[in-house]
């Protein structure tokens, strides 16, 4: 018995032998061209070379490598097919290359930071072809466009859309010339059918809106006001002279008939961008793996790597890192610095990178001292936005903002014919130009019913643990899309007197920086307090799925502009100011120039209403911390464990939930959200008052940036000017905060492009 058990384990032993050894060989055959060098013969650091890689999740990359990243020229193949041939620099497509799919449509021209940015041609697998520009993986500037069905585009576009001023030409020769919004006719334009019967006009959604002309083939026309709403249109017919008196056909109805014909053509859609394929090299120590074959049982300094795409997203692919006595894998950024730091047994250390922001804000729950203020807040804006309404058009009438337009609505507690019962006090509701919010609203495209949903659903308001300087308080909704904020009654008449020039500015500006307001209330609590309170609801700048690691409240002033907080108590929700301010901002190049101008058109429209003290709030998100966050220590694997073996059976392919989250993470961005950026680190080598703008020191971050005009209301009234002429006595005059609207915004404006520069 025992003999039979003694040859049994030696078989089993031989069984185990025999299958290291296959691995071995399995290992060896996989690192073939990864074989490791005489140590005399390893390039040093910040040596080119060529190479071929074996990447351990089945990828592969020949090409020049420098410091344990592709840079140069190089080629890169994927798993599922995808390519990539062109140049490279530490790790990311930058430069001149070549991006294949396996559907056989491809990608040719500039790159940045694994986008598709600069001059390219897309030539995708059905026969459509763009050529021209891109910003981040989206047709964004001048470009021309051949669809498979015959159809052409060439002019503007702007997030993937045509946008601007264009010509679309469909493959029956009718044509259409004029101004474009998000892929649609929108604007002054002129289509014209191949039967020589054309339209010149505005356009509103693809659909002619406003004053417009049509005209036959014959010459005669017809001249007046176009809509969808057939209550709205009003003409005349001018004949020919060779046509009859009266019309042939109704313009109306023929022109809807010609429209329903004209399809703008989608297009093929791009179902995964390079960027998006792009693995952080962070971590991967390709140079040593060979010598990393097996994790032992109790071994320490194990630790999961997630397949990060340049936009900080994160996907399910894993990769493991294996410290069994070797350099430990680590995150850098370009300059060495380390951003995670890990004891010897694989654990998370202290460092200085950013701590994680908690939520903001006490949650205003039975018992606080606001919670009936917030019950009637709410019961006021559900009654406000979900009462019955005319549909209004974006062309308001001067009477809509008249500060006398308000409507008092009283709440008491039994309930009335319009309101329900509640469980507050008895109190009155005011809305103050109802129909000028509600047109903004529709202008922001704010869905009523979501807006309702995010300030009166069953969720609490959260209230921010202290006001403002101005006294104010400050309170979120629970998913943070809105900021209500507590006004001053002078505040209130400042916001009421530029009303109609704010609406006339957002209307015109869609790009805007300034404060979106979504609506203007007011709270009467009844009895013999009568207390009033008075507050308007925003946007929120900071309502992201990224956190917010920094924030900047910057003015241009250098009197009382820091934060009183010590260091190690700044987090991802403290405010910092001008002179706590250590980076400055690079945006690419297109973005820039958007920037730049935008910013001289708000702060000309602030500078006209006689508006001053407003900043520029600024938050950051750094890329390299989402890393951070996603390498967490793991629990240890018992028994033997080839890196290899788990390199390959995890996807390097994004699933299709977060293709479709990406695409609608791309086309979310816009001038001042969402936007991927450089930040460069700066020192002061003098006092800070003396040097408001460090010097750069070539230290480089990639970050998503947030950033818009807050803090509008403040015009330049007589405490003001006496503030700023007792200040003036004490201090540099132009440190001081209070100035007149013009200095102010000269002043801010030349600070803002010292900090914000074009990333070359």
């Amino acid at each position: 018995m025992y003999k039979d058990y003694a040859g049994i384990v030696k078989a089993w032993e031989a069984t185990v032998r025999k299958t290291q050894n296959s691995a071995k060989k399995r290992a060896n055959s996989i690192f073939a061209a990864m074989s490791v060098a005489p140590a005399d013969d390893e390039p040093g650091p910040g040596e080119l070379h060529h190479t071929e890689k074996a990447i351990p999740n089945g990828d592969f990359y020949t090409g020049q490598w420098m410091d344990s990243t592709p840079h140069g020229h190089g080629k890169y193949l994927w798993t599922d097919g995808c390519m990539y041939v062109g140049e490279w620099y530490k790790g990311k497509t930058i430069g001149k290359g070549k991006f294949s799919w396996p559907s056989g449509a491809t990608y040719e021209g500039d790159f940045k930071s694994g986008y598709m940015d600069g001059k390219g041609t897309y030539t995708g697998s059905s026969g459509d072809t763009y050529r021209g520009c891109w910003v981040m993986n989206l047709r964004h500037g001048q470009g021309t466009q051949n669809y498979a069905n015959g159809d052409y585009y060439e002019g503007e576009w702007r997030r993937g859309c045509q946008d601007g001023q264009g010509r679309y030409q469909w493959k029956n020769e009718n044509h259409y010339v004029g101004q474009w919004r998000n892929g649609k006719m929108s604007g002054n334009g002129s289509m014209v059918w191949n039967d020589g019967n054309r339209y010149d006009g505005c356009w509103e959604e693809g659909f002619p809106k406003g004053d417009g002309t049509f005209r036959w083939a014959d010459g005669s026309s017809y001249v007046g006001v176009w809509s969808k709403d057939s209550t709205e249109l009003t003409g005349s017919f001018y004949p020919s002279d060779t046509s009859g008196t009266e019309m042939s056909s109704n313009p109306h109805e023929l022109l809807g008939e010609y429209l329903n014909d004209c399809v703008i053509c989608s297009g093929e859609r791009i179902l995964i961008y390079p960027s998006q394929k792009m693995i952080s090299w962070s971590g991967l120590d390709l140079d040593s793996l060979p010598r990393q074959t097996v994790s032992r049982k109790g071994s320490d300094g194990i630790r999961r790597l997630r397949r990060t795409s340049v936009d900080g997203k994160i996907s399910n692919a894993r990769f493991e890192s294996f410290n069994d006595g070797l350099n430990e894998p680590s995150s850098r950024n370009g300059k060495g610095t380390r951003l995670l730091d890990l004891d010897s047994k694989g654990k998370r250390q202290p460092n200085s990178g950013f701590q994680s922001a908690n939520k903001q804000g006490v949650t205003i729950s039975k018992g606080h001292k606001n919670y009936e203020l917030m019950l009637n807040l709410q019961l006021g804006i559900r009654h406000s936005v979900g009462r019955p309404a005319p549909a209004t058009s974006l062309d308001l009438k001067s009477s809509a903002f008249d500060p006398k337009e308000k409507v008092w609505t009283k709440f008491p507690p039994e309930g009335s014919k319009h309101t329900p019962p509640h469980q507050s006090s008895d109190f009155r509701w005011k809305d103050y130009c109802p129909v000028v919010f509600r047109t903004l609203r529709k202008l922001f495209e704010v869905d009523p019913a979501d807006y309702m949903l995010s300030i009166c659903g069953n969720d609490a308001l959260r209230e921010l643990s202290s006001p403002g300087k101005s006294g104010s308080f400050f309170y979120l909704t629970h998913d943070d899309r809105y900021m209500i904020k507590t006004m001053k009654k002078a505040e209130v008449k400042v916001l009421l007197r530029m009303l109609p020039a704010y609406y006339k500015h957002v209307r015109s500006f869609e790009n805007t920086l300034v404060t979106k307001f979504y609506g203007l209330h007011c709270v009467r609590v009844t009895g013999t307090a009568q207390k009033k309170v008075r507050f308007v609801i925003m946007g929120n700048l900071f309502c992201s799925e990224y956190t917010i690691h920094r924030r900047f409240d910057l003015k241009g002033s250098s009197l009382g502009r820091i934060t009183d907080k010590p260091e190690a108590e700044i987090d991802g929700t403290t405010t910092l100011k001008d002179l706590d301010l250590n980076y400055i901002f690079r945006l690419q190049k297109i973005w820039f120039q958007e920037f730049c101008r935008q910013v001289d058109k708000d702060c000309d429209f602030l500078e006209q209403e006689r508006i001053m003290d407003y900043s520029l709030l600024v938050g950051l998100h750094f890329q390299e911390t989402s890393y951070q966050e996603a390498s967490t220590p793991e629990s240890h694997h018992s028994g033997f464990c080839c890196p290899v073996d788990y390199f390959l059976s995890t996807s390097n392919c994004l699933s299709r939930a977060d293709k479709e989250q990406d695409s609608a993470r791309w086309a979310s961005i816009s001038l001042g959200i969402n936007m991927p950026a450089r930040v460069e680190r700066t020192v002061r080598h003098g006092e800070p008052e003396t040097q408001l703008v460090g010097e750069p020191t070539g230290e480089l971050h990639d970050v998503i940036i947030f950033f818009g005009i807050i803090d509008i209301l403040q015009d330049y009234d007589i405490s003001k000017k006496l503030e700023h002429a007792y200040k003036s006595f004490q201090y540099d005059p132009s440190s001081i905060s209070a100035v007149d609207p013009k200095q102010y915004s000269k002043r801010f404006r030349d600070f803002i492009f010292r900090i914000f520069l074009e990333d070359t």
